[in-house]
């Protein structure tokens, strides 16, 4: 029997879950976060609707245009990539492409997806491999382990994707595998047009209704990772024309910026290639960040020396220092300094919105701050307001490349060396990417797919 949860519409719209399911998956959230009914609390709105953000404060970011986060830690695994790996898995099993009787699924990953990953597949009753780069943090090996599923580890850290791919390659030549590829399979990408792309046109209106910004958002901040997170962009660019889409990643692999190679810590984001979903075409600007003033700012929000920092000197009030302490990972910090740059670079005002997200949560990152201390010694009050001053007010209009013709051609042609040269795929499907129907038939999809969704519950049901 074929294990579902929601549809799109229900991810994105969960009050159009049956009550007596929503109910009860709000209840076992709690209770037995591993019971499959969980499947539907992948959304981005608790049980009242409310949807998961928060507006930060203008004290943090030092510019008057409001950032709001979108945050996943409430979604089930902690990180909203569980919705992307519920999309891919749930596709490829209404095609009949894998069967929980004979396949085995493995999902390369560099961290939050492989979780979500391990925890979806075992609740669909799939035998799960998570290949994972050995460099992550503890917490991540250790929760896909809880999950049910088995981890292969592979050299380097967080941008050797390659030697992911060269495993998975491996693995493939058992005919009982199936890869689930988050950098290739337009599951990853739907989820995010669909589901957290509309769920951010529906914060418009609200941030709207509280006096914040004019019912629209101007600018859409994302580290790339697989590029699923950032395909909300291309949904926000079709209700407001004028939006701008920016795409950020580490100054120490700047893959995109200039062919650029090395090792980086922002984990949950692979470099050294351009994902296959990765609508470059359509991104308006690239942008780098340090990954140590991400991993420092981390700490800046999350250690106690920092919330009397931001609550006695700058005049954060302690409700708010509390809530960004539970909501940021080190990618939702770089997503932040990402927004800070996009706001000064395009001289945004306080009617315009920057929205970004904050794909997981301090938990997976303890091991992180730890190594962070043994190296730069316990975080003060002093040190807190360098890092303040130099990491969130003193971001700089550096490392910025404008989405060119030229430059959209050429981050479009960088997929040619994974993608032609080592993975397989024709010259042809590559040029077909350049045409934009190409992704709107894909983003078309959606509805046939609720349709086989809602079907397969009916036939178990019966």
């Amino acid at each position: 029997m074929i294990i579902t949860g929601p549809t799109f519409d229900e991810m994105l719209h969960p009050e159009r879950i049956d009550p007596k399911v929503r109910k009860r998956a709000l209840r076992m959230k709690t209770e037995d976060p591993l019971d499959p009914i969980n499947l539907f609390n992948i959304t981005w709105k608790d049980g009242e609707g409310h949807i998961y953000y928060h507006v930060l404060p203008e004290e943090l970011t030092g510019v008057d245009t409001p950032i709001v986060v979108l945050y996943g830690k409430d979604f089930p695994t902690g990180s909203h990539k569980v919705g992307a790996a519920y999309a891919v898995l749930v596709e490829k099993e209404l095609f009949g492409e894998v069967d929980p009787q004979v396949n085995t699924l493995v999902w390369p990953s560099t961290g939050n997806y492989g979780i979500g990953g391990a925890w979806v597949g075992c609740r669909m009753g799939f035998d799960s491999v998570v290949v994972l780069p050995a460099g992550m943090s503890r917490e991540r090996f250790e929760q896909i382990e809880r999950y049910g599923a088995r981890v292969i580890k592979t050299p380097g850290s967080e941008s050797n994707v390659k030697e992911i791919y060269d495993k998975t390659w491996e693995l493939r030549q058992d005919p009982k595998v199936r890869v689930l590829n988050q950098f290739e399979v337009m599951g990853n990408y739907r989820f995010h047009y669909y589901v957290t792309g509309n769920t951010i046109v529906e914060l418009a209106g609200v941030l709207e209704s509280q006096g914040i910004g004019d019912g629209r958002i101007s600018a859409y901040i994302s580290a790339m990772g697989s590029a699923g997170t950032i395909a909300a962009g291309d949904r926000l660019k079709q209700v407001w024309p004028e939006h701008k889409i920016v795409g950020l990643e580490p100054v120490q692999c700047p893959t995109l910026y200039s062919n650029g190679y090395g090792s980086h810590d922002i984990q949950g984001i692979g470099d050294k290639h351009v994902t296959w979903i990765h609508h470059v075409t359509n991104m308006d600007a690239l942008m780098c960040i340090d990954d140590l003033e991400s991993k420092k700012g981390l700490q800046l929000l999350t250690e106690e020396a920092g919330w009397r920092t931001l609550s006695d000197r700058y005049g954060i009030a302690e409700t708010q220092v509390m809530a960004m302490s539970r909501i940021f990972g080190i990618s939702g910090v770089c997503n932040v300094l990402g927004a800070i740059k996009t706001a000064r670079f395009y001289g945004f005002g306080p009617r315009d919105v920057i929205v970004t997200v904050c794909t997981d949560a301090i938990d997976r990152y303890h091991s992180v701050m730890q190594d962070m201390t043994a190296r730069y010694g316990p975080l003060d009050e002093t040190e807190a307001a360098v890092r303040m001053e130099r990491i969130f007010h003193g971001q700089k209009l550096d490392w910025i490349q404008e989405g060119t013709l030229e430059a959209r051609t050429r981050w479009h042609n960088l997929k040619y060396y994974t993608w032609v040269e080592q993975q397989g795929k024709t010259v042809e499907a590559l040029d077909a990417q350049k045409d934009p129907d190409w992704w709107e038939q894909h983003q078309a999809l959606v509805q046939g797919i609720d349709g086989r969704i809602l079907a397969a519950r009916a036939e178990g049901a019966a």
